[in-house]
């Protein structure tokens, strides 16, 4: 078992899984001969050929839209879009095509695919680098949305999103893709899509977040056990589906619920969950049901980028208001 971070989970998985299945295909801007902008297909290349992992035009429809034909016709790509704020021209491929093929053709093809992706900010990047966009992909039937937090999270989700029938839209928090590191075991394993993890057990609230938010809530959980609050941390791992039965108990026996995510505030999936929460719990709050989210603005550049990013202060913060309501 080896200590990695989450990039090299990441590279570990995809190696493992090329290795594995010889229809698994890699590629993408820069993904074959670099091994990527942040060498998350580092060595592929080089182990299994230019055929099975190689570099394409800047061009993220035809990357999109291959990564279809491909799937369809007995192959598994995972095709890689650069940053996420980069996808959009090749959105039209996912949703008019992708989610639909099942549907479309009633089962006789499928879009067993997975496109990689950095998102989020933290890292004072350009222009289109720094979005969270999963509610774009959540709202979409037919696609999978997954967001892991952990190096241990990052191989198994990836190995399961490869291995799944549907198409699965990974996204990878770059903020935190050297941040730490953690044992991984070194064979293959699954964590399942569509399952939270509850990262702390807690009696006095129940705290969803996923992606580079988890380690923000448990910065801001050292202060709050100091101050005697219990927080119970769900890490939701999957952004669709939800696993509503494992959030819903935990409200139900915390009676407090706030949810944490970089993304803008404004139709996102904070406000899914907190409707979820009231139908299902409402009985057991004792407290509004609230949402620690980004502004609804473009993130901001260099220099104010900081005043967007959720830290473990205003974490901590939104958390005594609900104790003390």
């Amino acid at each position: 078992m080896a200590t990695i971070s989450l990039i090299q989970a990441v590279n570990q998985a995809l190696e493992q899984q090329m290795e594995k299945d010889p229809t698994v295909v890699v590629f993408g801007e820069d993904v074959g001969f670099e091994g990527g902008v942040f060498r998350a297909t580092a060595g592929l290349q080089k182990k299994f050929g230019e055929m099975r992992c190689f570099d394409t035009p800047i061009a993220e429809a035809g990357i999109i839209g291959a990564a279809l034909g491909m799937a369809i016709n007995g192959l598994k790509p995972v095709a890689e879009i650069q940053f996420s704020g980069f996808m959009l021209p090749g959105y039209n491929q996912i949703v008019a095509h992708i989610a639909r093929m099942r549907n479309r053709s009633r089962g006789r093809y499928t879009a067993p695919l997975v496109i990689r992706m950095p998102y989020g900010g933290g890292i004072r990047a350009l222009e289109h680098h720094s979005e969270s966009q999963e509610t774009l992909f959540a709202h979409i039937p037919g696609l999978k949305v997954v967001i892991p937090s952990t190096p241990y999270d990052a191989k198994g989700l990836l190995t399961a999103a490869i291995q799944d029938p549907d198409p699965v839209i990974f996204m990878e928090p770059k903020r935190i893709y050297r941040a730490f590191k953690q044992e991984v075991p070194d064979e293959e394993y699954i964590v399942p899509i569509g399952k939270a993890k509850i990262v702390n057990n807690g009696t006095d609230i129940t705290v969803v977040a996923w992606g580079a938010m988890v380690r923000e809530v448990q910065k801001a959980m050292k202060t709050l056990e100091g101050e005697g609050i219990s927080v119970e941390l769900i890490d939701l791992r999957t952004i669709s589906p939800i696993d509503q039965e494992t959030i819903v108990e935990s409200v139900k026996k915390t009676g407090r619920f706030l949810v944490v995510h970089e993304a803008v505030r404004a139709f996102g999936p904070g406000a899914e969950l907190i409707a979820m929460i009231n139908k299902h719990a409402f009985l057991s709050l004792e407290a509004p049901p609230t949402r620690l989210t980004g502004f609804d603005i473009i993130v901001p550049l260099d220099k104010g980028e900081h005043h967007y990013i959720i830290d473990p202060k205003r974490i901590a913060y939104e958390v005594k208001k609900l104790i003390q309501y």
